[in-house]
């Protein structure tokens, strides 16, 4: 298990995320981006207009190192947060056949190594901190 029901149903009901990739100087570089979840690869997949030419498409090409985060407040009465990050290797693909982005042409796709869970599937067990498996 990559992520729990609700954390999918999460994933599915957002539309941005943040993506911090690893420049070659060292520091990190972080992108407001749209994505879609791959439920056939259980990946995260990012799209973008002119994607191949962007700075974090080259970073995932160089290092392939990336952290992905979608939070946010449904409340702030009691205050509510629900987030969820996600940390692993990022692809960066020409021309996927598979892609579930929200735009055609050159993505990153994220597969998921560490998730981290909190506030969107409250009393899970399964949910919180956990490591991914590799597949």
């Amino acid at each position: 298990m990559i992520f729990t029901e609700r954390e999918i149903e999460y994933l599915r009901g957002q539309r941005i995320g943040r993506l911090a990739t690893l420049q070659p100087n060292g520091t990190l570089q972080v992108s407001p981006i749209g994505f879609r979840y791959n439920p056939g690869l259980r990946t995260i997949d990012i799209a973008g207009r002119a994607m191949a030419a962007s700075r974090k498409f080259r970073n995932v090409l160089a290092n392939g190192r990336v952290a992905f985060v979608v939070d946010d407040v449904p409340s702030v009465d009691p205050w509510q947060v629900r987030c969820l990050e996600i940390r692993g290797y990022g692809e960066a693909l020409a021309e996927p056949a598979d892609s579930a982005a929200p735009l055609p042409g050159p993505i990153i796709r994220v597969h998921p190594r560490r998730v981290i869970s909190f506030g969107v599937d409250p009393g899970n067990p399964a949910s919180g901190a956990r490591d991914v498996p590799s597949h």
